[in-house]
C-alpha cells in the first residue's frame, strides 16, 4: 500500500514539475472553486429554514420587547438584517401573531392609520375620506385575519356623507370576502358567522346586520344569509345529540356487561337490546316549597323514624279582651246644629250599652325554600334486554362402562342446565342497580334465559373428539403392527444365527476331520519312511499353526482376549 502510494504520489511530482506556469494556476484556481462551492453548498443546506412572524419589518425599539416576550415561552426567534423577526415554523408564527397582537405588540409598520401620519399642503377633505375608507377597510382585515380558520379577508365599505334629514341617509354596508383555511369550518356553521358579522357590525359606525354582505372566496357563496345554515345547525345539533345518547347507552352496555361478566363470564352475556330516550330541551324553573319544621331528627341508629316535625310553630300570640259600657249610638252632627238622625237612631239616643270584644291574634312560622334553577337534558326511559346462556354438561360418563356417552353423529352427548328463576330475579336486581332504573320514568329491564347457538362450536368439538379417537385407534394399530414385525425381526435373527452356527459347525468339523486325514497320512508316512513333500498352502497353514501355538504358550491372555472378541463378532 505505501509502495502504491509512493508510486502515485511519485507521478503526480513528475507531472507537475512538467506543466506550465499556467497551467498549475488553472488548477489551483479550478480547485479554490470547488472548495469554495461545497462551503457555500454546506452552509445553505444547514441553515435553518425559518418563518416570518409579520409580514412586516419591526422597528429597532419594538424589537427586543417581541423577542424577550417570545423567549418567556420558550420560543427561539432571530431577526434578519431587514427588519422581520423569523420563528422555527409556520404553526409557531400563527399561534403568536394573534397572541402578540392581542397583547399589544403589534408591528407599528402595520396599522391602517398610517395614511393620516403624512402631512401635505394640497391634502382635501376627499382625501381624509378616502384615507378613512382605506384605513377602515385595512384595519377590519387585519382584525378578520386574526381570527383562526381565515386566511385572507378583503373587505370592501360603503361609507355615505351624512345627509340633512334622517330618512335621507344611505345606509352604510360592507361586502367582505374571506378565504377559509384548508380544513376550517368557519364559515359553515351558523354560530360562528353570526359572530363574525357581529365584529364586522360592531367595528363600523353605523352598520347594521342585514348591510352585510360575505362571501365564502373559495366558493363564491353568500354566508351572510343565516336562513341557509339554520337547516344544517339544526342537523348538526341533532347528530351531536344522538352521538351522545349513543355515547350514553355504551356506557350503560359497559356496566352491565362488567357487573356480569365476573359471574358468567362475556361469551355467556348479551345485550339483546339498549335504548335511552332523552329529553334534549333545557327549560327554566323557579319554585318554592313549605315544610315543617323539625323538632328533634331523626335517628339513623334506629330502625324507625322517631323524627319529630310540626307542621308549624307559633311565632308570637296576641290576646284582645275589649269591654266598653256606655250610651247609645247617636251620631249627631257637631254642637249647635239640629241632627239628621234616622228614626231609629233617635229611639235609640240616651240608651245604656256594653259592647265587648275578645279574640287570639297568632303568627305562625314554617320553613319556606325557594329554588331556582335550570333543567338539563334528562333520560326519559331507558329500556335494556339482558340475555344469559344456561350450561352445558358434558362429557358424560356410563356408570356401567365407565366409558363417554356418544350421540349418534359419534361426538360427545350434551345436557343443557337453565338457570333458575331465583338466580335470574338477582339479575334483574343487579342491571337495575347497575343502570339506575326508576320506575316512575317508565324504565324497563329484562334479563331473560334463552340458550345461545352453539352448533358450530360443538361441531368443531365433535369433530376434534372423533379425530382424538381416529388417531388413538391408528397409533394402536401402528403399534401391534410394530410389535408384530419386532417379533417377526427378532425370531428371523435368532433362527438365522442357528443355522449360521450349524454351519460354521460343519465346517469346523470337516476341516477338523481333514486335518486329521493329513496328520494321520503325514505320521504314517513318518512311520514308513517315506519322504513327503508338502505343498505350499499346507506349508503355510503349518507355520500359522505352529505360531498360534507358540503365541499360545507366551502370550496366553491376548490369544484369550483375540478368540472372544471373535466369538463376541459371531
Amino acid at each position: 500500500m505505501n509502495e502504491w502510494f509512493k508510486k502515485t504520489f511519485g507521478t503526480i511530482k513528475e507531472k507537475w514539475s512538467k506543466w506550465k506556469p499556467v497551467q498549475k494556476l488553472i488548477l489551483i484556481g479550478i480547485v479554490v472553486l470547488l472548495v469554495a462551492g461545497i462551503v457555500i453548498m454546506v452552509s445553505v443546506s444547514s441553515r435553518k429554514t425559518s418563518v416570518r412572524l409579520f409580514n412586516a419589518p419591526v422597528e429597532s425599539g419594538q424589537q427586543a420587547s417581541i423577542i424577550s416576550r417570545l423567549e418567556r415561552d420558550g420560543i427561539k426567534a432571530d431577526i434578519d438584517s431587514d427588519g422581520y423577526i423569523t420563528v422555527e415554523n409556520d404553526a409557531v408564527a400563527k399561534k403568536y401573531r394573534s397572541r402578540l397582537v392581542a397583547e399589544g405588540y403589534e408591528p407599528t409598520q402595520v396599522d391602517p392609520y398610517s395614511l393620516f401620519d403624512t402631512q401635505k399642503w394640497s391634502r382635501t377633505s376627499f382625501d381624509d375620506d378616502v384615507n378613512w375608507k382605506r384605513a377602515q377597510e385595512a384595519s377590519l382585515a387585519q382584525h378578520l385575519e386574526q381570527l383562526d380558520g381565515i386566511r385572507e379577508a378583503n373587505v370592501m365599505l360603503s361609507l355615505p356623507k351624512a345627509a340633512t334629514f334622517k330618512n335621507a341617509q344611505n345606509p352604510t354596508t360592507a361586502s367582505v370576502v374571506i378565504y377559509p383555511r384548508a380544513g376550517s369550518d368557519v364559515l359553515e356553521g351558523k354560530k360562528s358567522v353570526k359572530g363574525i358579522m357581529h365584529l364586522i357590525m360592531r367595528s363600523i359606525e353605523g352598520l347594521k346586520e342585514e348591510d352585510i354582505t360575505i362571501l365564502n372566496g373559495d366558493t363564491n357563496e353568500e354566508v351572510s344569509d343565516l336562513s341557509g345554515l339554520e337547516d344544517a345547525d339544526h342537523q348538526k345539533n341533532v347528530e351531536n345529540q344522538q352521538k351522545w345518547i349513543r355515547k350514553q347507552e355504551a356506557y350503560y352496555q359497559s356496566q352491565v356487561v362488567n357487573a356480569l361478566q365476573s359471574t358468567f363470564g362475556a361469551k355467556r352475556v348479551t345485550i339483546a337490546n339498549m335504548k335511552i330516550d332523552m329529553d334534549m330541551s333545557e327549560r327554566s324553573y323557579t319554585a318554592t316549597e313549605y315544610s315543617g319544621v323539625t323538632i328533634k331528627p331523626d335517628n339513623p341508629n334506629t330502625i324507625y323514624d322517631d323524627s319529630e316535625v310540626r307542621d308549624s310553630l307559633v311565632l308570637s300570640e296576641e290576646l284582645v279582651d275589649k269591654k266598653h259600657t256606655g250610651t247609645g249610638y247617636n251620631p249627631e252632627g257637631p254642637a249647635g246644629v239640629e241632627g239628621q238622625n234616622p228614626p231609629v237612631y233617635s229611639d235609640m239616643s240616651n240608651v245604656i250599652g256594653e259592647t265587648t270584644e275578645s279574640g287570639v291574634k297568632r303568627n305562625y312560622v314554617m320553613n319556606q325554600k325557594n329554588t331556582a334553577g335550570k333543567e338539563e337534558p334528562k333520560i326519559d326511559r331507558l329500556t335494556i334486554s339482558v340475555n344469559i346462556d344456561g350450561t352445558w354438561q358434558y362429557p358424560l360418563y356410563d356408570p356401567e362402562t365407565k366409558k363417554v356417552r356418544l350421540s349418534d353423529s359419534g361426538g360427545y352427548e350434551r345436557t343443557y342446565v337453565p338457570i333458575s328463576d331465583e338466580v335470574l330475579a338477582q339479575v334483574t336486581k343487579l342491571v337495575q342497580s347497575a343502570v339506575g332504573y326508576d320506575a316512575s320514568r317508565g324504565d324497563s329491564v329484562v334479563v331473560t334465559n334463552i340458550p345461545f347457538d352453539h352448533q358450530d362450536e360443538f361441531r368443531e368439538e365433535d369433530e376434534k373428539f372423533r379425530k382424538a379417537q381416529r388417531t388413538k385407534m391408528t397409533i394402536f394399530i401402528s403399534l401391534i403392527a410394530i410389535a408384530i414385525i419386532l417379533v417377526l425381526f427378532i425370531a428371523f435373527r435368532l433362527i438365522s444365527k442357528e443355522i449360521e452356527r450349524r454351519r460354521r459347525i460343519r465346517e469346523e468339523e470337516e476341516l477338523r476331520r481333514q486335518q486329521q486325514q493329513r496328520e494321520a497320512a503325514l505320521w504314517e508316512a513318518k512311520e514308513q519312511g517315506m519322504e513327503v513333500t508338502l505343498s505350499v498352502e499346507e506349508r503355510k497353514r503349518a507355520e500359522l499353526q505352529e505360531n498360534a501355538i507358540a503365541m499360545a504358550k507366551n502370550h496366553p491372555e491376548d490369544v484369550a482376549m483375540l478368540i472372544r472378541t471373535w466369538l463376541m463378532e459371531e
